[in-house]
C-alpha cells in the first residue's frame, strides 16, 4: 500500500510539476512578442518627442496620446496575465486598482481615433481653415476632455463598486486571479460596463464613418486635392480597423469566459494565451508601425530610433 501511494504521490507531483512548467512556458511564449512591441512602441513615442515638427503638429500629437495610452494598456494587461499565469492573488484594492487603470487607458484609444478622424476631416473639407481649426492648443484640450470624461467613467465603476459588501467579507484577499471579469461585482456594474463600451464604440464608428463619407463627397469637388482627398480616406480606413481592433480587445474576455466553459483546462491555457497575444497585445503595436511605415515624415526617424540609431539608417534632413 505504501508503494501504491508513494506512486500516486509521484504522479501527482509530476503532474503539479508539467502544470507549473506549462505555465512558465507559455507566459514566456507570451512575453517575447509584449517586449517586442513594447520596444517598437518606446521607439515611436521617442521618435515623437525627438523632434519640434512632432510636438507642434496636431495628428502627432493625437498619434503620441494613442501611442502613450496602447503602450501603458500593453504594460498593465501583461502585468496582469504574468500574475494570472502564476496564480498571485491580489487584494481587492490592489486589483481594482489596477484594472481600472486598464480601463481607463483602454477607453482613450477610440476617443482618441474619432478625434484624429475629425482632424482629416477638417483638413480635406475645410483646407483653409484647418490651421486656425486643427491648433495645438485645440489639440491639446481634445486630449483633456478624452481623459477626463474616460476618468469620469472611471469614476463612475468605482462607486459601482462601493456598493459592494466588502465588510462582511473575511478578508480583502482575492480568492481567484485579478482580471476585469473578477471586478464586476454586482449586476448594476455587468450592465453599465456593456452599455458604456457599446455607447463608445458605436459613437466612434458613426463619427468615423461620417468622417469618411464627409471626405468622399468632398473629393469630388473639383477645388479639393484629390491626393490629399485620397490619402485622408486612406488613414480613415486605417481608424475604422484600429477601431474594429479596440472592439476585439473589449470583448476579449467575453471570448475567455466563452471558452472556459467549452473546452478542459489544458486547451484552456493555450487558448487564452493565444486569445491574449492576437487580441490584446497585437492590436496595441498596430498603430506604431502603420503610422511609423506610412507616413513619410515619421519613417526615416523611427527606423533611425527603432535600428539603435545605426549610423546607416539616421535621417539627413530634418522635417519641415
Amino acid at each position: 500500500m505504501s508503494t501504491v501511494a508513494q506512486s500516486q504521490t509521484n504522479i501527482t507531483s509530476e503532474q503539479q510539476y508539467l502544470g507549473v512548467l506549462e505555465r512558465v512556458l507559455f507566459s514566456i511564449v507570451a512575453s517575447l512578442p509584449c517586449c517586442v512591441f513594447l520596444f517598437i512602441n518606446g521607439s515611436m513615442l521617442f521618435t515623437l518627442r525627438s523632434r519640434p515638427v512632432f510636438c507642434e503638429t496636431s495628428r502627432y500629437i493625437l498619434l503620441y496620446n494613442l501611442l502613450f495610452a496602447d503602450t501603458v494598456q500593453m504594460v498593465l494587461s501583461q502585468l496582469l496575465f504574468i500574475l494570472a499565469t502564476v496564480r498571485v492573488k491580489l487584494t481587492y484594492p490592489v486589483c481594482g486598482f489596477l484594472v481600472m487603470l486598464a480601463n481607463l487607458t483602454n477607453d482613450i484609444s477610440p476617443q482618441t481615433l474619432v478625434v484624429m478622424s475629425l482632424e482629416r476631416y477638417v483638413a480635406v473639407c475645410y483646407p483653409l481653415r484647418h490651421s486656425t481649426i486643427i491648433t495645438v492648443r485645440n489639440t491639446s484640450v481634445a486630449i483633456t476632455v478624452i481623459w477626463a470624461f474616460s476618468s469620469l467613467n472611471i469614476l463612475v465603476r468605482v462607486v459601482l463598486l462601493l456598493d459592494f459588501p466588502f465588510e462582511d467579507l473575511q478578508s480583502l484577499e482575492m480568492k481567484q486571479v485579478c482580471n476585469s471579469l473578477v471586478m464586476v461585482l454586482s449586476p448594476v456594474s455587468d450592465h453599465y460596463d456593456k452599455a458604456y463600451n457599446i455607447f463608445v464604440f458605436v459613437s466612434a464608428f458613426a463619427a468615423i464613418t461620417s468622417s469618411y463619407v464627409g471626405v468622399t463627397v468632398a473629393a469630388r469637388s473639383a477645388s479639393t486635392d484629390k491626393s490629399s482627398s485620397s490619402k485622408a480616406r486612406n488613414t480613415l480606413l486605417l481608424h475604422l480597423v484600429q477601431l474594429g481592433f479596440s472592439l476585439l480587445s473589449t470583448v476579449h474576455n467575453l471570448l475567455v469566459l466563452a471558452v472556459f466553459k467549452s473546452v478542459n483546462r489544458v486547451i484552456f491555457v493555450r487558448l487564452q494565451t493565444f486569445l491574449y497575444v492576437c487580441l490584446i497585445i497585437l492590436p496595441k503595436c498596430l498603430s506604431a508601425l502603420i503610422y511609423g511605415l506610412r507616413d513619410q515624415t515619421i519613417r526615416l526617424y523611427f527606423m533611425y530610433h527603432l535600428c539603435c540609431r545605426l549610423k546607416l539608417s539616421k535621417p539627413k534632413v530634418d522635417p519641415k
